[in-house]
């Protein structure tokens, strides 16, 4: 009996082991001839500025990385069998809820258990912020932010390919977002920070995370994998070199 419990606790640690692995792995995969949806579609609220630059840099992107992009802001895709060709959906600063129907949230929903890849950028963390699963496949959901001001962003972890590249501290001026409802799976990649005495905010900080709170983080969910960055609020930053590089990381770590 002992040397059977001792088998199955070998067994059952090896085959956490895999999993850990296989859900925080750092493979960068070849983007050549893959094909990746940019949606950026909003719903009734606030719409970023940055969208043409974004749509800019991913078809700058499609060029050298010699994969096929379409854009649309046009849901009714999420219901149709045309949504299985892609192999990303990158979600561009949206915002608000951008499905009109629950035909179009099952083929989503349906997209990612297929084993999808799913991209979210800046404001993407304030799209359907009354569906949970959405916002648990995100990895949280919009709480608020600061006044514009300069601060600096970490890497925390700097294996992915979506921050091996970055500096290990950088100042930004961005929104730094604050988010609720975040999912605790989730693989903090990079903090923002502000421990300065002289940031700015009408509202009380959370202190969730000390003086810092995650930014960009990748999970694997409900057997789709995804990334997001709340970085990307100024429509220059979408043709500054490292975040460009950046945003390359995490397409290239969503796609298996």
């Amino acid at each position: 009996m002992k040397e059977r419990l001792l088998i199955l606790t070998a067994l059952f640690l090896f085959a956490g082991n895999v999993c850990f692995a296989q859900k925080y792995d750092n493979k960068a995969a070849n983007l050549k001839g893959k094909k990746i949806l940019l949606f950026t579609k909003n719903g009734k609220g606030y719409i970023h500025d940055n969208i043409p630059a974004s749509i800019e840099m991913f078809f700058k992107l499609s060029s050298t990385e010699h994969f096929q992009l379409d854009t649309t802001t046009n849901s009714s895709i999420f219901a149709s069998e045309e949504l299985q060709k892609y192999h990303v959906v990158v979600f561009s600063n949206t915002n608000n809820e951008v499905f009109d129907t629950p035909e179009e949230r099952d083929g989503f929903v349906k997209y990612i258990r297929s084993g999808k890849g799913f991209v979210g950028i800046h404001s993407a963390c304030g799209t359907e912020r009354e569906w949970d699963w959405f916002k648990q496949m995100l990895g949280c959901t919009f709480d608020f932010h600061p006044p514009m001001q300069e601060f600096p962003v970490k890497v925390v972890d700097a294996s992915h390919p979506s921050t091996k590249n970055q500096p290990l501290v950088r100042t930004v001026k961005d929104e730094l977002y604050f988010m609720k409802e975040i999912n605790p799976t989730v693989r903090i990649l990079m903090v923002s920070d502000f421990s300065s005495p002289d940031y700015k905010s009408s509202k009380p900080m959370p202190h969730t995370y000390g003086k810092v709170f995650p930014c960009v983080w990748c999970n694997d969910f409900d057997g789709g994998r995804q990334w997001y960055t709340a970085l990307g609020h100024a429509p220059s930053d979408y043709s500054d070199p490292d975040y460009v590089d950046h945003i390359l990381g995490g397409l290239k770590w969503v796609v298996r």
